[in-house]
């Protein structure tokens, strides 16, 4: 694990360092391609009078909302494609077919359909997220023994019962997969929406970036985004799915 990280710090030290050299190079000019000591005192700067942080706190909190509907949403609606089959046949098709749909495609209809607020940011973080968990929600009750499923029955569990204490946990696995992906594209849809919007967030951070011709802030905002992505991937989805797969005997 140790090594892991040394060589994750290596390589992004390098990585600095090399682009230092190209910009100090001066190839492109410094308002094209901005140095890493630039790009870190627009940070330096956000920080202090903190935009930086109230875009991050502003861009988390929709996420949280968003992305706990969007969970809901996908168990319930994936349980019902995986129990039953007419929900599978129609519903179930549609999914798939808006599945395939960017997460920014949907900022036109969000725009018209609840205006330039967090209603509508909020609902392409939903549509975003809601069909990746619902097709691993599916999968997961689909790949369940059906034994267990009559030994609890057997036992007298049914309905809400056998669904809160047999068929989620049992899916369990399949479904923080079906999390994960969520939050990935969740998160994609968030910045993307934000940067239309332009309201408020890292996506509006990023927006005024462009309208100022600040590229040091433009590829600022874009590395906290990028680290904001790994850590909530490496530090919550991935532990927490090496756990499960470890309790469920996967690894």
């Amino acid at each position: 694990m140790r090594k892991s990280i040394g060589k994750k710090i290596v390589f992004y030290v390098i990585l600095v360092v090399v682009w230092q050299i190209v910009a100090f190079t001066n190839i492109w000019p410094n308002n094209i391609f901005p140095s890493p000591i630039e790009v870190g005192e627009d940070l330096a700067y956000s920080a202090a009078d903190g935009s930086l942080f109230y875009g991050i706190a502003i861009s988390m909190s929709r996420l949280i909302v968003g992305l706990a509907i969007a969970i809901s949403g996908g168990i319930v609606l994936g349980i019902f494609m995986a129990r039953v089959e007419v929900v599978n046949q129609t519903i179930g098709s549609l999914v798939l077919g808006l599945q395939s749909i960017p997460s920014i495609a949907w900022v036109p209809l969000a725009i018209l359909w609840f205006g330039l607020n967090d209603g509508g940011i909020i609902f392409v973080i939903v549509i975003g997220a809601i069909f990746a968990v619902t097709i691993n929600t599916y999968t997961g009750v689909k790949n369940i023994d059906p034994n267990y499923i009559a030994a609890a029955r057997n036992m007298g569990a049914k309905g809400s019962q056998l669904i809160i204490h047999v068929l989620i946990p049992a899916a369990f696995p399949y479904m923080i997969s079906g999390f994960r992906q969520g939050w990935a594209f969740a998160w994609r849809g968030l910045i993307g929406a934000e940067l239309l919007f332009s309201f408020l967030g890292l996506g509006f951070l990023l927006n005024v970036g462009r309208q100022l011709t600040d590229v040091s802030q433009v590829i600022a905002i874009m590395i906290v985004i990028m680290g904001i992505g790994i850590l909530v991937d490496g530090f919550v989805y991935k532990r927490l799915e090496n756990k499960v797969m470890s309790k469920w005997g996967l690894r």
